[in-house]
């Protein structure tokens, strides 16, 4: 298929691989869209795996609502299950990178029946993010994300920059920066796409709420040691709030792990997915 809908919201989504393969979902983050797998998928496909890879909300044309608040974690959850439930899936493996990553941490906190791994990408979990911005440098590492919270001035800063230079300036691959930038200069994209940060203030007890999300299926957490946004102490203090089999790779790369090293990164998958899947998630 390529795609879903949820209620009036239709997502695009990229279903490669074997049919009968065991299921993956790759979940990417801010500024990225579902290319950001473009290397990774194929690898997972060698392996006799099936990849669905969604552009979430804000990224697909047909799912971009505007108030903020419908972009919180524990709403879009609500689309992976949607995905899920078209493809005929009780459950599937579960893959998040930056943003992809904080909504793989909700769906196994909140669904571990329809999760029967994750793997996360950069993202601590998010009480050993809410932890590090009190007990070390991580507040000034997040500097920007106080910064979108600005009505408007983002989005202008933002797209001058686009239109300059693409998104390279963050750090990614030339290629990867013009395609994302093209698809966030489309109506309404980039916007959506800031309205996952700006989503935090409008959830009630954000913090009591992260505390609560302890995570009892298998986890690999994988984290850049040069990334530049997120630091050592929330990587390290993930370990934390997961109590199934855990497994923490700290990686000589930034903070672009799908696109700079895919070989890395399906490698994780696979040796999770191998190792062993969630016994409630069959």
């Amino acid at each position: 298929m390529d795609q879903f809908s949820r209620g009036d919201l239709r997502f695009d989504v990229r279903d490669q691989g074997p049919a009968d393969g065991e299921p993956v979902v790759l979940l990417h983050g801010f500024p990225q869209s579902s290319a950001a797998w473009e290397y990774v998928a194929p690898l997972l496909h060698e392996a006799g795996l099936r990849t669905l890879a969604p552009d979430l909300r804000g990224y697909s044309p047909g799912a971009r609502p505007t108030q903020a608040s419908a972009y919180r974690l524990d709403v879009m959850d609500g689309d992976v299950l949607a995905l899920l439930d078209a493809a005929g899936l009780e459950s599937a493996h579960v893959v998040g990178h930056d943003w992809g990553g904080a909504l793989a941490w909700q769906l196994a906190a909140a669904h571990p029946d329809r999760v029967r791994t994750a793997t996360v990408l950069s993202t601590p979990h998010p009480a050993a993010m809410q932890w590090a911005t009190t007990h070390s440098t991580q507040l000034l590492r997040s500097w920007y994300m106080l910064a979108i919270q600005i009505p408007g001035l983002p989005e202008a800063v933002l797209q001058a920059g686009m239109r300059r230079r693409g998104l390279s300036s963050l750090g990614l691959p030339r290629e990867q920066s013009r395609e994302y930038a093209d698809l966030l200069q489309q109506p309404g994209a980039l916007r959506g796409a800031l309205n996952w940060y700006r989503a935090v203030r409008t959830r009630p007890n954000a913090l009591a709420a992260a505390e609560q999300q302890t995570v009892s299926v298998p986890v690999t957490y994988v984290w850049g040691e040069r990334d530049p946004y997120l630091g050592r102490a929330a990587a390290e203090r993930t370990a934390a709030y997961c109590f199934g089999p855990y497994r923490f790779i700290a990686a000589d790369a930034d903070h672009w792990l799908p696109e700079k090293h895919p070989e890395l990164v399906a490698s994780a998958v696979l040796d999770r997915i191998t190792t062993g899947s969630s016994p409630a998630a069959g």
